[in-house]
């Protein structure tokens, strides 16, 4: 089958100039890459092949004035892209770092050298890490919200060398393996011609300086790790889980870079008394049984101190009373959860000879029990 025309495969004129040959091909790369046409494949792989090879042809001056008198039949016009050389190609790619279609574009566009490789710096001062403490507290302090003081190990700048990681009165030197630069460079020789990698020096690690003489405190880091001692305020609503934010308070950055944040993980220790269901707290009462039959009054504990509850007569076991905006406050909001009383009646394991003598008596006046 004849080879179908270049201009026509990018859908260019014959006198388009290389940027609009240029964007032409970016359009049709995207549009048939295998990756983005996995229904699709086989024909979109021979329609990327074609529309490379025409790129290859009209992206390069003297192939393309060679295409324009000669057509198809003129002299050798550079890498084939079918079968096996087009899977060499995509090997290339993968093998030499690049990861989607922005990167191969770069390949084309920028010459063969890849993105990083325009990009990759000087190492800079970096931020530090973030860091968790874990904090336990009670439900009370759940409730009301408390300021404490904690004491947390973190990474701080060293007090011996104020972070430059030399000795006192030493001096750096400029990196012999990348001469200063904190990059070094890498010629490979691939199927689309000469490649160039920049990474970081492995020598110096991208700072292009070399310390002669490392601070013996830190080791040369210009950090050290140290107990500090930091107030947090712990709001009121807080529950399991719950995390605070300290911004700035977290492991200071190398290379005098800024501090991470502190992340307090708040653990609320079970109550003897009190069982939490999110904005609700529940509780039990044990009244006797003369109390649940005449009704009574009596007193309660919530978290923000004891209540008088009304027992009404003929309250049966497993009442629940509520106490409304008795609960725990919302999380950095308006309002309380309600605090819930259940009525347990106590049943005497032992009587007196009176006490006995009385239930009797009134067993006497009850009508029979009824069956289930």
């Amino acid at each position: 089958m004849a080879k179908r025309d270049y201009y026509e495969i990018l859908g260019v004129s014959r006198d388009a100039s290389p940027e609009d040959i240029k964007r032409a091909y970016r359009h049709k790369a995207k549009e048939f890459h295998p990756d983005r046409n996995p229904d699709n494949r086989k024909q979109a792989e021979e329609a990327f092949k074609e529309a490379t090879e025409a790129y290859e042809i009209l992206s390069d001056p003297e192939k393309r004035a060679q295409y324009d008198r000669y057509g198809h039949a003129g002299p050798t016009q550079g890498v084939d892209f079918s079968g096996t050389d087009f899977r060499r190609a995509r090997e290339a790619w993968s093998e030499f770092g690049f990861g989607g279609f922005d990167d191969i574009f770069d390949f084309f566009f920028r010459q063969g050298a890849p993105r990083t490789a325009t990009r990759t710096q000087r190492a800079q001062a970096q931020r530090g890490e973030d860091i968790e403490y874990k904090l336990r507290i009670t439900l009370e302090d759940a409730a009301t919200g408390t300021r404490m003081r904690i004491t947390a190990p973190r990474m701080v700048t060293c007090d011996h060398c104020g972070g430059t990681g030399m000795e006192p009165g030493t001096k750096k030197r400029i990196c012999p393996t990348c001469h200063g630069r904190g990059q070094v460079e890498y010629r490979q020789q691939s199927l689309l011609g000469s490649f160039v990698t920049v990474r970081t020096c492995p020598e110096c690690h991208g700072t292009g300086e070399i310390i002669e003489q490392p601070c013996h405190r830190c080791h040369g880091t210009g950090r050290i790790k140290e107990r500090s001692k930091i107030s947090i305020n712990v709001p009121a609503g807080v529950d399991n889980g719950s995390r605070l934010r300290l911004k700035g308070q977290g492991n200071v950055g190398p290379n005098g870079g800024p501090s991470g944040d502190l992340y307090i993980v708040i653990e609320v220790i079970p109550h003897p008394k009190f069982r939490r269901d999110g904005r609700d707290i529940h509780a039990t009462i044990k009244i006797h049984y003369p109390q649940a039959a005449l009704g009574a009054k009596v007193t309660v504990e919530t978290l923000w101190g004891e209540e008088t509850v009304t027992i009404p007569p003929g309250t049966q076991p497993g009442t629940v009373i509520r106490l409304r905006g008795k609960g725990m406050p919302e999380l950095n909001g308006r309002g309380k959860g309600d605090h819930y009383v259940e009525v347990q009646v106590i049943v005497p394991r032992r009587l007196t000879a009176a006490q006995r003598r009385l239930l009797l008596d009134l067993q006497k006046t009850l009508p029979p029990s009824e069956g289930t």
